[in-house]
């Protein structure tokens, strides 16, 4: 089965959910990455997320970038996701390896760092992008999440997040969902959605049993009634191109263009996100600079 989101809303209007599963775009990740376990977990769970928040914009051409700063020994790490949920991402260290919790699970808060930033950054298109910052609680990136939306945008919210890494170090499984609350949820129904998330357990292990997103919205949500708004395919999705790229060597300006021609000759121009590469050979970054000047 392919990577799945799914959209839903609780039958009394209460509750809004969404969740995804998310395996084949976390591996082909770390294929393009060639991350480490504790990358991989850290980068899949935020690949996860950010789908998921970037589905909900709606907008066309809209996107939504997660960032993750923690002052780990991973890095940065980033993901992109377009208004369908489809993502990609990056983690600057992906060579990373930190000893396993004594449960015996990967570090994943050690890994990403609790002394840092949770961001997000909405494109609608407008004049600004919508930027929101908190800082991180644990980085074990789900709690993160969750604490981001009640403090930037005051929505009571409950996210789980999962990877589970094989012992090829392949993902095996791969997803979460994002719970949140609508205006007049009770107590009650707070406490249902709890014992709901309590009662179901991981992400992984619910992942395991039945890798349809839907199953995992409904065991997490069993003490609701919910009506399916939405379901759809993502993918690990970039949209870098030999024109894009050319693109940015034209933005460097004559002056510069002409530095790098000098000191490097052919110059190859690698997307941070994907495994394209792209050779720009001496004459041809020549006749750019040529036609820049007729531009001129």
């Amino acid at each position: 089965m392919s990577d799945q989101l799914v959209r839903a809303i609780s039958k009394d209007g209460y509750v809004k959910a969404v969740a995804v599963s998310t395996r084949d775009l976390t591996e082909r990740a770390r294929q393009i990455h060639k991350t480490l376990p504790v990358a991989t977990a850290a980068l899949g769970r935020t690949l996860a997320a950010a789908s998921m928040m970037g589905n909900a914009l709606k907008g066309e051409g809209a996107s939504l970038t997660l960032q993750i700063k923690g002052g780990g020994p991973l890095g940065t790490i980033l993901a992109v996701s377009d208004s369908e949920g489809n993502v990609r991402g990056t983690v600057d260290n992906p060579q990373v390896d930190v000893p396993l919790r004594p449960d015996g699970k990967l570090d994943v808060g050690t890994a990403v760092g609790m002394d840092g930033t949770l961001t997000v950054i909405k494109d609608l298109h407008m004049k600004e992008p919508y930027v929101g910052s908190v800082g991180l609680l644990g980085g074990e990136i789900a709690e993160d999440l969750a604490a981001y939306f009640v403090e930037s945008e005051q929505i009571p919210s409950a996210c789980g997040l999962g990877v589970l890494v094989d012992r090829d170090q392949s993902v095996l499984t791969a997803g979460g969902y994002l719970i949140q609350l609508l205006p007049g949820a009770t107590e009650d129904i707070i406490t249902m959605v709890e014992g709901g998330i309590y009662a179901a357990g991981p992400v992984t292990k619910l992942l395991e049993e039945d890798s349809d997103p839907e199953s995992l919205l409904r065991r997490v949500m069993s003490d609701f009634e919910l009506e399916i708004l939405e379901k759809s395919s993502i993918e690990y999705k970039c949209y870098c191109s030999r024109e894009r790229m050319e693109k940015a060597l034209i933005s460097l300006g004559p002056e510069e263009l002409k530095a790098v021609i000098d000191e490097q000759g052919d110059v190859t121009l690698s997307c941070q996100f994907c495994d394209n590469d792209q050779l720009f050979t001496k004459a041809q970054l020549e006749e750019m600079l040529a036609n820049m000047g007729k531009k001129g």
